[in-house]
């Protein structure tokens, strides 16, 4: 006992020592409590994460060994409340991690990730503290707790359930092996694609070859070749803002192919950042650990907590919105082809040649060009734009702060505020690529909302990150209309994460099922090219000319132009995710054949490349969205019946229907999510909205 006390008190000490020294344990010192990013080194990252694993765990032990009775406050609440100093440095080294990463930090992820699934794993498989979530759970009834109480014990004990709570002992000790194999191999799936991405360059030095390429995108070619020390060329990359412009444009149709498929191929190699046996593996245990739990395969056991509930119904949902989906891209690619006739006679159409023609059609039918557009999407214009609607919709406010602590220069932080001067959060934006950082955009919290066992009201800390393009030395940086509803979709999602009104931090913001978290981001986008709005912040960035209203009309009557294509390439994600999550064996396999049947199977056009083909789907293999890429159309449904709900009051910033929605994110995950859709709209969705959004 005496030798216990002894190394206890040493760890005490040591922590001690270790907190005052290191920026990420210590209390922020800094405007608003947000992280000292400015401070934050390399080496300070491993031994703040064992000092918050230690304390966590300490936690952990002293809630499960309470000598008292469980109670709703001493287990559950307690558990919810535990793992502060861990979220404190977890929310700045996952963040950095995947917006400016580099090796060393990916060596601490790889370091990371067994520790933190052991952690995870001795939680959810800590006997002792389970039976006092049961114990309280099967008290539920006679407890006189309130909705979002009940929500948090029911989803307590669930997770514990979900996630080997009940196993013996035996299938117990399999799954932590399992999930630390998992853990790694996600962060290694993640690590290729970013390694694939950085290490393609191809480089142009006849600029013939670039005819019809854009002035803008040639110039931003430039400085790319000019920072990889070649002056005299144009550098190209698997990166979207480099290689769309090309896709879009470029009349060189080897140029379009090439840079096509060095997008589409990475991680398909056979080299060191091949990931076709990351996918095998995963799968492999995927496979085991759902059957663990008595699932015939991954995806029955992921939906069980979501709104589809299971694969059959999520197949049904998928084959109802693939099939008018499919037909219309039909009709979309015979009209490429008779373009593509009359310059190539005797060709096929080919992947490649698909935006590049699809360019053509829309100036011939719309006489809408991109180009002509992207002017008036100059992008803090357009940042301001949906800052802007979101004052109008809900009354908040958004002030730039200077001289924030920051992990790259290039990022920008807002103070939000309510009417009455209330903090609502803190927003950080960070909008352009960089070698650091993985593809794609994201919205993720640095620090959770939540009230305290004191009653105060910790207000979030919200990041959104992009990759658009960046300024050059003759442009600020200028959005195409995808990126535009890109900045409004995850702009979307900062406003759930920042207007939560939760108690407690794992109900808080985002944390709902899957299938409803996209229907904020998605809502959002409903507004981005409405007249009313585009007025509001599309402005010439040379002239200050609001977007005129011929432009507005060409971008309207093109709103379902394509959608065919953008339809049918974001399902057949959706299905080829379903196809794999469906498997019921653990078999190795050939990932470009299982590939190549889920396309066949599902009838895919030739002319079309699934979305993300398998070895660089970060969704389903890195970032949680295994058997739910499918959500994004899900919640299409529910934004286009939600926009719908202010269309029909003839206002679409109808205050009473706002402050109904804005009631809606404010609850997070606090209720049932298909009950607080029906309390907003009065009844369920109805799926005519996004069929008739499509121009189905």
């Amino acid at each position: 006992m005496k030798k216990t006390l002894i190394m206890g008190l040493a760890l005490v000490s040591l922590m001690a020592c270790t907190k005052n020294e290191n920026p990420l344990l210590t209390e922020q010192n800094t405007p608003y409590g947000v992280p000292a990013f400015d401070k934050v080194k390399n080496e300070h990252y491993m031994p703040a994460f064992e000092v918050a694993i230690a304390e966590n765990k300490a936690e952990i032990e002293a809630i499960a060994n309470n000598p008292e009775a469980p109670t709703f406050a001493n287990t559950i609440e307690a558990l919810d409340r535990a793992g502060g100093l861990l979220n404190q440095v977890a929310g700045v080294f996952y963040n950095v991690l995947e917006a400016d990463g580099n090796d060393e930090m990916n060596a601490i992820a790889e370091q990371l990730s067994p520790m933190i699934s052991e952690l995870s794993d001795g939680i959810i498989l800590n006997d002792a503290l389970f039976q006092r979530v049961k114990t309280v759970y099967n008290e539920r009834e006679t407890l006189g707790l309130n909705d979002e109480q009940m929500r948090l014990l029911t989803e307590t004990f669930k997770s514990f359930a979900q996630n080997g709570a009940n196993l013996p002992e035996d299938k117990k000790a399999r799954l932590k092996e399992i999930n630390q194999e998992l853990g790694l191999l996600s962060l290694q799936f993640g690590n290729n694609v970013v390694a694939e991405t950085n290490a393609y360059q191809y480089f142009v030095t006849d600029e013939a070859q670039l005819a019809g390429l854009p002035e803008s995108a040639k110039a931003a070619a430039k400085e790319e070749a000019v920072a990889a020390g070649r002056p005299e060329a144009w550098l190209f990359t698997p990166k979207r803002t480099s290689f769309t412009p090309v896709l879009q444009y470029c009349e060189n149709r080897e140029l379009r192919k090439e840079l096509l498929l060095a997008y589409t191929t990475r991680g398909n190699h056979d080299n060191e950042n091949d990931n076709k046996s990351v996918i095998v593996r995963t799968m492999q245990l995927r496979v085991e650990k759902a059957q663990l739990f008595g699932y015939d395969n991954p995806a029955d056991y992921i939906l069980a907590d979501c709104m589809a509930h299971d694969a059959k119904t999520v197949d049904a949902f998928l084959e109802s919105v693939w099939t008018p989906s499919l037909k219309a891209a039909k009709r979309e690619a015979a009209e490429l082809q008779k373009l593509l006739n009359k310059d190539l006679p005797g060709e096929k159409l080919q992947p490649w040649d698909w935006w590049y023609y699809a360019e053509k059609l829309r100036l011939e039918k719309y006489a809408l060009n991109e180009e002509e557009l992207k002017p008036y999407f100059e992008l803090s214009n357009v940042r301001k734009g949906a800052f802007d609607l979101a004052t109008k919709l809900f009354g908040i406010k958004f002030e730039k702060l200077e001289g924030m602590p920051v992990y790259n220069p290039e990022v920008e932080v807002f103070k939000v505020t309510y009417a009455d001067g209330g903090l609502v959060g803190i927003l950080y934006t960070d909008y352009f690529p960089r070698a650091g950082k993985r593809p794609g955009a994201w919205m993720n919290n640095i620090c959770n909302q939540y009230i305290d066992a004191d009653g105060v009201d910790h207000r979030p800390v919200i990041i959104n990150v992009g990759n658009f393009n960046k300024p050059t030395a003759g442009n600020p940086s200028l959005l195409s209309m995808d990126d535009v509803e890109t900045l409004f979709h995850e702009f979307g999602h900062a406003l759930h994460g920042l207007l939560s009104k939760a108690t407690y931090q794992s109900l808080a913001g985002t944390n709902t099922p899957r299938d409803f978290v996209e229907l904020p981001s998605q809502f959002m986008e409903n507004y981005c090219y409405h007249p009313e709005v585009l007025k509001t912040y599309a402005f010439h960035y040379q002239t200050g000319e609001v977007i005129p209203d011929e432009l507005i009309e060409k971008i309207n009557k093109a709103g379902t132009f394509n959608q065919g294509f953008v339809q049918t390439e974001l399902l057949s994600a959706s299905i080829l995710d379903m196809d794999y999550h469906k498997m019921n064996t653990t078999e190795a396999f050939d990932v470009n054949v299982f590939e190549e049947a889920s396309m066949k199977n599902m009838n895919m056009l030739s002319e079309i490349i699934v979305r993300y083909r398998s070895t660089f789907y970060n969704h389903i293999f890195t970032t949680g969205y295994a058997a739910g890429y499918y959500s994004y159309t899900w919640a299409a449904v529910l934004d286009a019946d939600a926009f719908a709900a202010f269309e029909e009051t003839g206002d679409i910033f109808n205050p009473e229907m706002a402050a109904k929605f804005q009631r809606l994110l404010e609850q997070g995950g606090t209720r049932d999510a298909a009950l607080l859709y029906q309390e907003f709209r009065g009844k369920d969705a109805d799926a005519k909205h996004h069929m008739k959004r499509c121009g189905f």
